[in-house]
């Protein structure tokens, strides 16, 4: 690790990591990964205190709190790891999504000149009226509200001046931290630390680009073009760049303020249906999801459409998955566990072995427990928590755009019954999984899928008469090489390898000792002097020869 990092930049960043998970009593973490040895050998000191409250805490809570401590990346990476119904536990969800960007704002002072530069002239040749009192405040941005010449009220989305080189020097040591982890602590490789990473450094830097945001609120916009339910605020793009959004003002009741939605007269069971299906059409029709649908960004319009904001963490889900997800739930609900079965494992495509058998009988007892329950009844999202929580017990992971999908239907759910406790998500989905389900055997789905068969099958065929001539030509010319890889030879070779230096440099050892021995019985005469020098020097190379062998074997035997 001390190697990787060759450089002093993060190390203070990494200090403030350790210090922070110590004092959440994380402390055989920080040893087991060997950040502790990293700011050893860099000179830094680390505190190794205790506070017994922290250590009262839950184990969910403590690690809410660390990441709420370490700043923005971790905040998002916890928002990320909230959506990972299948890596953890429902305590862990529900305390992980409770963490929430606010943080407190800039003044205005202090995002003025990179305001300046984005609109590429004063604020004030470009809005009447700007409020420099921010709406929110978030760990990336910050949001104002502003009036264009013309009236229009508009809202100012301005990323925190230099929050980007900070996320950065986060993502390198998140990346190696993951590394070491899946080498030096088994128990925690399960949750597949790497490919976490990976997928929060993706959604992170996408989510640092607003122009990104705003496409993506266009294309979904363009998607419910004809649908009046749903309001997507207009982007202003002739102001609009990576690191400043603007866009119309939402003028709604905000999401968790339900006695507002009461006062204002709004049919709460009708609102619960259009935000339904607008999820529902996002995800089973279009393919192109809005990932994180929580009351905050989610607002109730007077005229009883729903506003959307916010789409900066986006799922996208091929047409083989949308088919695959119809397949999943029709299976739930008519209790067909070879079904549900076949699509797990499809889904999760795990190397590690599977007794399938008895994964379909634990799926089996699973379903016939919603027998004979009316589709009212059902909780969809409960479901498919529940089908993430078999998935954790047989150490299967889904991939990361399934992971969302479960994530926002369990959100979508939730908000559903917190303004109707009588929603009923399964009857809102059936249609859209008939259509889905359907749409598969189309005939225009059939004619393109059979096309692209087709059209494979040519190009294989025209291929291969000239694969089977170089494989021949690289025969005659001995120059085929057929490679052959397993973690266990690797494995083993390191082993080998090892034993190999350590057997050279005992024989070197013992040849020191020998011919140190000899040099010591052969002193006399006028090189006397030189000789006895050389006899020394021989047995303090023998002696620490001999104290690495001892080092290297018990540092084998500590890992």
């Amino acid at each position: 690790m001390w190697e990787t990092l060759g450089t002093v930049r993060d190390l203070g960043r990494l200090q403030e990591i350790a210090s922070v998970l110590i004092r959440y009593g994380y402390g055989d973490v920080v040893r087991r990964i060997g950040m502790a040895d990293v700011l050893e050998k860099a000179g830094r000191l680390l505190h190794w205190t205790r506070t017994e409250e922290l250590l009262r805490m839950s184990a969910p809570v403590r690690v809410r709190k660390a990441l709420q401590e370490l700043g923005p990346t971790f905040v998002k990476l916890g928002q990320v790891m909230a959506t990972r119904v299948d890596l953890l536990p429902p305590e862990w969800i529900d305390e992980l999504s409770e963490l929430q960007n606010a943080v407190p704002p800039l003044p205005f002072e202090a995002i003025a000149p990179q305001l300046e530069r984005d609109l590429g002239g004063p604020p004030h040749t470009v809005f009447d009226r700007l409020d420099e009192t921010p709406l929110a405040a978030a760990s990336l941005a910050q949001t104002h509200r502003a009036w264009l010449h013309d009236g229009t009220s508009v809202v100012l989305k301005v990323r925190r001046p230099g929050i980007r080189e900070v996320i950065e020097a986060d993502l390198r040591l998140l990346a190696r931290l993951a590394e070491i982890i899946e080498a030096q602590a088994p128990d925690l490789k399960r949750y597949h630390p790497t490919a976490v990473v990976h997928q929060f450094t993706q959604s992170l830097r996408r989510e640092l680009d607003f122009v990104a945001e705003c496409r993506n609120a266009e294309r979904i916009a363009g998607n419910f073009a004809g649908h009046d339910e749903i309001l997507i605020p207009r982007v202003h793009w002739q102001w609009t760049c990576e690191t400043l959004n603007v866009q119309d003002f939402v003028d709604g009741i905000p999401g968790r303020d339900l006695a507002a939605v009461d006062a204002a007269g709004l049919d709460r069971a009708e609102l619960a249906r259009i935000g339904a299906g607008i999820v529902l059409k996002m995800v089973l029709e279009d393919g192109f999801f809005h990932a994180d649908p929580h009351p905050g960004n989610i607002f109730y319009m007077r005229d009883g459409r729903i506003g959307v904001i916010d789409f900066g963490m986006i799922g996208r889900i091929s047409e083989r998955r949308r088919f695959q997800i119809a397949q999943l739930l029709n299976g739930m609900v008519t209790q067909d566990a070879e079904s549900v079965t076949d699509v797990l494992l499809e889904w999760t495509n795990s190397e590690t072995e599977v007794d399938e058998v008895q994964l379909q009988q634990d799926i089996g007892v699973f379903v016939d427990q919603y027998r004979g329950v009316p589709l009212k009844d059902l909780h969809v999202g409960a479901m498919l928590g529940d089908v993430a929580g078999i998935l954790r017990s047989y150490a299967l992971t889904l991939p990361a755009d399934l992971a969302l999908m479960i994530k926002a239907f369990l959100s979508l759910e939730g908000m559903g019954r917190q303004l109707d406790p009588d929603f009923d998500m399964a009857s809102a989905a059936r249609p859209y999984l008939e259509r889905a389900m359907l749409q598969q055997y189309s005939p225009h789905v059939l004619l393109r899928r059979g096309r692209r068969s087709l059209m494979a099958a040519l190009d294989l065929l025209g291929d291969l008469p000239r694969d089977a001539r170089r494989l021949l030509q690289m025969a005659r010319r001995g120059r085929l090489q057929i490679h052959v890889e397993t973690s266990a030879l690797q494995g083993f070779g390191e082993q080998v390898n090892r034993a190999a230096n350590r057997l050279t440099v005992g024989i070197v050892t013992a040849a020191l000792i020998i011919g140190s021995s000899i040099v010591m019985n052969s002193v006399g005469g006028i090189s006397s002097r030189w000789l006895l020098a050389i006899g020394v020097a021989g047995f303090v190379g023998a002696g620490l020869c001999g104290v690495w062998i001892l080092y290297s074997i018990w540092r084998s035997n500590r890992h």
